[in-house]
């Protein structure tokens, strides 16, 4: 046994919140390290002692090794928890964390190499007769090499990074005409991501489900599985809902998947928490992915149904301790359901966003679990991964799972950056996740499962806005209590306010009818008013407005204002309000022909030189932003005027990367 008194986690955010209060739970010291970005994060709030690493870069900070085991040192931490992402399924980092004297809180060194690669895992998996994707993991990852094995296996093919994780690198190739701009992208990213370029290809199976068994064991030999989890609805092969138990296993099935990811752990000597995963087809044949070794991002929902805390169960086997128990001990309460909220917007391509959170507020309920790692004025920066928050219900059955999900998302209030929030309220009401009827290219990308609130919505949140207005109005006004704000005795017209809410232009007027109560007025666009309907304030208290709609419902609404920006959240869900100035700025046109970084990045390929001819839908340049590849494309035919950044520079919002003169139009950018 080894005595754990003071653990480090070597991250950043909500997975290092979510092991600190485990800690706590177990009378354990906590430190924190954080990079220069994070110096007021949450997290290092949360910790007893926290200690800075570098720069806002991962590559200097959360990646540093020396940094991090130097934090350790200094602070005398004797362990180290990954968490998940950064040097969680690095081998070396394992490693000098044993040299240091310090215990890693994960699996061995020697089992994250193994199943770090994804060709010696497909090997040892045949080994134990855990069934494979037909595919090719052989040292020779040459182009041509590649191209020629694309051609056996047969299109389409799905490339992947051979180490990490995460969906990157990942791509889906349905010719060979488009192999190698794909094999030059995904290789790009795996170096970015995992420093190793190694690819391999599978055959790409249509339609299958993504399932993943969740394993633990010790040193002393013993492994058990706690189940399954379905994470079939992903973009860009980024898991976003995930639950447990999937609805497509049968109990037989359950069983014999679980006794593969048994076997194969048992095969390695696996110590810790892993994920085996595993795709199942549509006649319900499974064959092995690959092995996290780490606690997943959606493991809240395999400790709802089971009752166990993962990552106690993780500190104490890396103290020593027997499991000390089997799936035949485990019981599976309900369902549990899990949606990652990420900064990003789904109508613009699934574009990250950053920015000041300006508000951030969470429900609460004894059925919801939050971990999130950030909070109102929080900065969502383009350095580390959008995702804001996991959000995790836990119901007796999956249909009140899903009631109480919808419910909690239509909750959550964030303001400051775009979410997707609304497309995860939408893939939550299609008939076909409903019923258990969905596969991974289920999730649609086309922003049909986020149209927008209707316009009775925005109507409402307008009419909210504006009542806090003339709240905040008539309490300024102390001269004449008895006289209502905006009192003329020559009439002039009623004070209104343009708003863009949710996108949308809507104006609202009103007139103080006395008291608390308002006649007001709506028009969307250009259009006129609207007849004048009473309203009433009936309390406001802090960012919560009481008040009674034309229609005479006494209303409920969370009306947060910083400055022009803010918001509107209510059981429509939350809408970004903002007021129009009443002295605009004149703001400067892009010049036509401007290839702009979408976000804050880094350019990693200028596909272009200066005075070449270009077609509409060339790649001019590739930025780099939140581990994704932005592709920056030529939206019309022309010749390249001037490149202004380099492979490596790191770029703002809207900065000009290349100037393209061109016939009718400019540029574009899109994902790769």
């Amino acid at each position: 046994m080894t005595a754990i008194t003071r653990v480090l986690v070597a991250n950043r955010g909500e997975i290092a919140r979510r092991v600190f209060r485990t800690c706590r739970a177990l009378g354990l010291d906590t430190v924190a390290v954080y990079s220069e970005a994070d110096a007021d994060a949450p997290h290092v709030r949360d910790a007893d002692l926290a200690v800075c690493i570098g720069p806002a870069e991962a590559a200097r900070s959360y990646l540093n090794v020396d940094a991090i085991l130097g934090a350790a040192q200094s602070t005398g931490a004797d362990a180290i928890h990954p968490g998940y992402g950064f040097l969680a399924e690095n081998g070396d980092f394992a490693r000098a964390c044993e040299a240091a004297g310090v215990v890693f809180i994960g699996p061995t060194p020697d089992a994250i190499d193994v199943m770090g690669s994804k060709q010696r895992a497909r090997a040892l998996a045949v080994e134990v007769g855990v069934p494979v994707v037909p595919g090719y993991d052989g040292e020779d990852g040459s182009d041509e090499r590649l191209a020629a094995e694309a051609d056996r296996i047969g299109y389409p093919v799905l490339i992947k990074a051979s180490a990490g994780g995460g969906g990157k690198g990942m791509q889906v190739v349905e010719s060979a005409e488009a192999l190698a701009d794909a094999v030059a992208s995904a290789r790009r990213v795996a170096g970015s991501a995992f420093g190793d370029t190694t690819l391999l290809l599978e055959k790409y199976i249509r339609g299958p489900r993504h399932v993943e068994i969740q394993i633990l064991g010790d040193r002393y030999g013993h492994v058990t599985h706690l189940g399954e989890r379905e994470c079939s609805i992903q973009r860009r092969y980024q898991k976003v809902i995930e639950e447990s138990p999937s609805p497509l296993l049968s109990p037989e099935l359950r069983a014999e998947m679980g006794a593969a990811a048994v076997r194969l752990a048992k095969h390695i000597g696996y110590e810790n928490a892993g994920t085996v995963e595993f795709i199942v087809d549509q006649d319900f044949n499974y064959y092995f992915l690959e092995v996290n070794t780490r606690l997943q991002v959606e493991h809240p929902v395999t400790e709802c149904v089971t009752g166990r805390d993962l990552v106690a169960d993780q500190i104490r086997i890396a103290a020593g301790e027997a499991l000390g128990f089997t799936w035949d001990d485990v019981t599976q309460d309900g369902y549990a359901i899990e949606c990652r909220v990420y900064a990003e917007d789904p109508a613009n391509d699934f574009l990250p966003s950053t920015g000041r959170l300006i508000d951030w507020h969470v429900p609460s309920a004894p059925w919801l679990r939050v971990d999130t790692g950030v909070e109102s004025g929080s900065v969502v920066t383009p350095w580390y991964d959008p995702m804001l928050a996991k959000v995790i219900v836990h119901g007796p059955d999956r249909p009140t799972a899903f009631a109480r999900m919808r419910r909690a998302l239509r909750s959550l209030s964030v303001v400051g950056v775009r979410t997707n929030v609304r497309y995860l309220l939408g893939v939550l009401s299609d008939a076909g996740f409903e019923t258990g009827d969905y596969h991974v290219p289920f999730a649609r990308m086309d922003g049909a499962w986020d149209p927008g609130p209707a316009d009775d919505a925005l109507r409402r949140a307008a009419i909210a806005w504006a009542l806090t207005a003339f709240a905040e109005r008539r309490a300024r006004h102390r001269l004449a209590p008895a006289v209502r704000p905006g009192f003329r005795n020559n009439r002039g017209p009623d004070p209104h306010l343009s708003l863009d809410v949710a996108g949308r232009a809507v104006r609202v007027s009103w007139r103080p009818l006395g008291g608390d109560g308002v006649a007001v007025a709506t028009a969307f666009d250009d259009e006129p008013f609207g007849d004048a309907e009473p309203a009433r304030v009936v309390r406001v208290d802090g960012e919560t407005l009481r008040w009674v709609d034309p229609a005479g419902v006494l209303r409920t609404s969370r009306v947060v204002r910083d400055g022009l920006h803010g918001g509107v959240q209510d059981l429509d869900g939350t809408v970004a309000v903002v007021e129009a100035p009443r002295f605009p700025e004149v703001v400067s046109d892009v010049p036509a022909g401007a290839a702009v970084a979408p976000m804050p990045g880094t350019v990693v390929a200028i596909e272009v030189a200066e005075g070449d001819a270009v077609e509409a839908g060339q790649t001019l340049a590739v930025v780099e932003a939140m581990k994704m590849e932005h592709r920056l494309i030529a939206s019309a035919a022309g010749t390249v005027a001037e490149i202004r950044c380099a492979v490596g520079d790191t770029v703002d919002e809207g900065a000009i990367v290349v100037m393209v003169d061109a016939d009718g139009g400019g540029a574009d950018e899109g994902d790769a």
